[in-house]
């Protein structure tokens, strides 16, 4: 009788948690006031933009116009976590490139109305891509950067398009391999809302890919990394650093690696 109570309880616990799992699961994935850098200031000149979608949601985004007719653009897509001032350490090194970039928050980020969901966040970055090219950027003259989640972003929107590059940032294969790695014991698949399948997209991408990503990461395992670039066309490069956790460290290996892969696009 004990025994069968016993059982009863960790099913009833199981199926608590797993309920629990369903319902808050976007909490569990976006982290709109998590902040992972502090102090850091501007070294690069920014103008702050706003975005509409079409769904009509403004978009805070910050804008460097170094020179579009001359240079190509970088848009940047975010992570999972934090605002656009916890991306300063990297958009300074910006300055140092011959480059123009558009920082996009996502809705319910940096101030951004809306919540986030996959299918927003596609529209938001597809958004951001109409809005350059009616600033004059055309197509061909710009790469996709996605940091983390935002690679996931970054790859469904460089399906079958023209863009001169992509840049994968600690990439994941799929939002469910990632969701299993984080909870073996439970049906993510089948619990699973936004789903972020790259690794059935990647081979879409026909333009060249360089794919970043450190063997220490805690939060997305580097094997998905590997893959991504396994999976990704020709002409593709990679940077794999050895000592980097999830935040790669932004040192002149990886610089060089983004500056040597943007030359490459010329």
């Amino acid at each position: 009788m004990y025994n069968l109570f016993l059982v009863s309880l960790v099913v009833l616990v199981y199926l608590l948690v797993t309920l629990g799992l369903y319902i808050f699961q976007r909490n569990l994935l976006y982290h709109p006031t998590e902040n992972n850098y502090y102090g850091d200031k501007l070294t690069v000149k920014i103008e702050k933009v706003k975005i509409k979608t079409d769904d009509n949601i403004d978009l805070l985004a910050w804008y460097h116009n170094k020179d579009i007719k001359k240079f190509k653009t970088i848009l940047y897509l975010h992570g999972n976590a934090g605002s656009l001032e916890n991306r300063i350490h990297k958009i300074n090194h910006f300055k140092d490139m011959n480059i123009n970039f558009l920082l996009l928050a996502w809705r319910g980020f940096s101030g951004n109305k809306g919540e986030p969901t996959e299918q927003g966040l596609y529209r938001d970055a597809r958004s951001a891509v109409k809005w350059l090219i009616n600033q004059g950027v055309i197509e061909e003259n710009i790469i996709i950067y996605g940091e983390s989640l935002g690679s996931g972003v970054a790859t469904e929107i460089a399906q079958n398009k023209n863009f001169a590059g992509i840049i994968l940032e600690s990439p994941f294969t799929s939002m469910v391999a990632a969701g299993k790695s984080k909870y073996p014991i439970f049906p993510i698949k089948l619990l699973l809302k936004d789903r972020y399948e790259s690794d059935k997209k990647i081979t879409n991408i026909i333009s060249p890919i360089l794919v970043m990503h450190g063997e220490v990461d805690k939060i997305v395992p580097f094997w998905m990394g590997e893959k991504m670039f396994q999976l990704a066309n020709e002409p593709k490069y990679s940077y794999f650093s050895k000592y980097d956790d999830h935040m790669m460290d932004f040192n002149n290996e990886l610089i060089n690696s983004i500056k040597l892969f943007i030359k490459s696009l010329n």
